[in-house]
């Protein structure tokens, strides 16, 4: 049988016993390899350039650069590395910024020793690796992004004299004001309404100054 491909790791964490302690755990998988190591986010992504390696084990909070902006770096620079970022941070404020930043795993340090090792085989396959408790966090998170995308493709669909009108009536103006405004009667403003709260889901001003302000229509004071 050939040989397993060897995973080619670097570490990033300020503090060289965390570094040793992850190499160790690291040295029991005869198919992953330490080939660098980073105390900083800036040396963390000059380093991941430089070598090219498969993973990088990136800590959250470094001086220099946190894992967030490296990560966001290494997205921007086009690299193959896949980053598994390892933290003592809580998951719900964390996990769906670091995955959207580009990141392919998160992992908790107070269990690195027992998941570490499955957690770098699996972003190294191109999977994303997120621990069985953040699951629930994981799938909030994806149901509102899919919220906002759907309110996003609603409001793509309106025309423009619409969106006017949705502005115009989060904005505080009435129906006759709105008309003065757009040179249009207020019986058609009416109309324009209707036709938004049928595309939109939106019944009453409030609901207007809601989706204004969710999606930078309006800014608040």
């Amino acid at each position: 049988m050939p040989d397993t491909p060897v995973i080619r790791v670097i570490l990033a964490d300020d503090h060289a016993v965390v570094r040793a302690g992850l190499k160790a755990v690291l040295g029991t998988a005869k198919d992953i390899a330490v080939i660098g190591e980073a105390s900083t986010g800036r040396e963390a992504v000059d380093l991941v350039l430089a070598l090219d390696p498969d993973v990088v084990i990136m800590d959250l909070s470094m001086p220099m650069m946190d894992g967030v902006a490296a990560t966001k770096a290494l997205v921007a620079a086009a690299s193959r590395t896949r980053v598994l970022v390892l933290t003592m941070q809580a998951e719900e404020e964390y996990l769906l910024p670091l995955l959207a930043a580009g990141a392919s795993g998160y992992l908790m340090k107070n269990v690195a020793d027992r998941d570490l090792v499955d957690a770098v085989r699996a972003v190294a396959r191109g999977d994303t690796y997120v621990q069985p408790s953040a699951a629930r966090t994981l799938a909030r998170g994806m149901t509102a992004r899919d919220a906002q995308a759907d309110d996003r493709e609603r409001y793509a669909r309106l025309t423009v004299r619409e969106r006017d009108v949705l502005r115009l009536v989060a904005s505080g103006f009435s129906a006759p004001e709105i008309g003065e405004q757009l040179f249009i009667s207020p019986k058609t403003v009416d109309t324009y309404k209707q036709r938004i709260g049928e595309k939109m889901e939106l019944a009453h001003r409030s609901d207007y100054v809601r989706f204004a302000l969710k999606f930078g229509i309006l800014k608040a004071e």
